[in-house]
């Protein structure tokens, strides 16, 4: 009996140790922004629509932080008049550009603008969708219930934390803050386990190591710096590190391969980019055309 329950105990145990042993994918072929060549960028409606795509195992995104603290799923720094409207349906003037900046608005304002209605001339296959920047949680609640309804496999979250040490008090919250906040969400929903955290701020990512060791972190990286220096910038090693694809060629990857670090570049849109990269024996690729992506060979 002691040790039916001892096994018991083990198994229930087990059952949060298990989903933290959920192996990464062996290809993580992720949606940029939840692909954003098909749907409007960073929304509940692209992370659904990527999730159908057979072959899809990452959604990626990109989070701020609201005057009132809310972690919400958005690329820019400012609203942006290319593609938003304002809560009346008129455009946002370009001399507005960085009027709205969403570290300055509560997110009881910020969700009346609009994301998905106005034409973007850099993605015109883009369907157009009444939509708004959502909070991280709902995101969160949206792509684990549509997992549960269809019997889907559990997809991983690449969270991208957007700030900047200029950014600081204007644009995000400290680092530290930015990160506690962040982490609140993702361990008040319980997707620890399936979750990588990516910043091209060294500041974040370093906290998430030192603090929170069990959760993977990928270090976004654009410049000319070698895989060596990245990683000596760092100061350690991450679970990923995450080029501009065209820093990417066979002595990045071995290197960062000889060190047990996984290559994810960005944001790679071609059949012919993404067929180079796979060449190379990349781990990922993140691609705004998640379809382009699953299907080039």
């Amino acid at each position: 009996m002691k040790y039916i329950i001892l096994s018991l105990a083990t198994f229930f145990f087990a059952g949060k140790m298990f989903a933290q042993e959920l192996p990464f994918p062996t290809f993580s072929a992720e949606a940029h922004r939840g692909g954003r060549g098909l749907m409007p960028e960073n929304t509940i409606t692209a992370m659904l629509n990527a999730m159908t795509i057979d072959g899809i195992t990452t959604l990626e995104m990109d989070t701020h932080v609201t005057k009132d603290g809310k972690v919400v799923v958005t690329h820019d720094d400012y609203l942006s008049p290319a593609f938003m409207v304002s809560p009346n349906g008129t455009e946002i003037p370009a001399s507005d550009a960085k009027k709205y900046a969403v570290f300055g608005m509560k997110y009881k304002d910020l969700r009346k603008f609009d994301l998905g209605s106005k034409f973007y001339d850099l993605f015109p296959s883009q369907k157009k969708i009444k939509t708004e920047i959502p909070l991280l949680g709902d995101l969160i609640n949206a792509v684990q219930a549509d997992i549960k309804l269809h019997k889907r496999k559990q997809f991983f979250y690449n969270i991208e934390t957007k700030c900047s040490e200029k950014g600081d008090g204007i644009t995000n919250p400290t680092p530290e803050v930015f990160v506690q906040l962040l982490m609140n969400v993702i361990e008040h929903h319980k997707i620890a386990s399936y979750v990588v955290i990516q910043s091209f701020d060294k500041r974040t990512i370093q906290i998430i190591n030192k603090k929170y060791p069990n959760i993977k972190t990928s270090f976004l990286v654009s410049n000319k710096k070698t895989y060596e220096e990245n990683i000596s910038d760092l100061g350690f090693k991450p679970f990923i590190i995450s080029p501009a694809f065209q820093m990417v060629d066979k002595n990045f990857v071995d290197s960062a391969h000889a060190d047990g670090v996984k290559v994810i570049p960005w944001t790679a849109n071609t059949t012919t980019e993404i067929v180079n990269l796979k060449a190379l024996k990349v781990d990922g690729i993140i691609s705004d055309y998640p379809d382009i992506l699953v299907k080039a060979k």
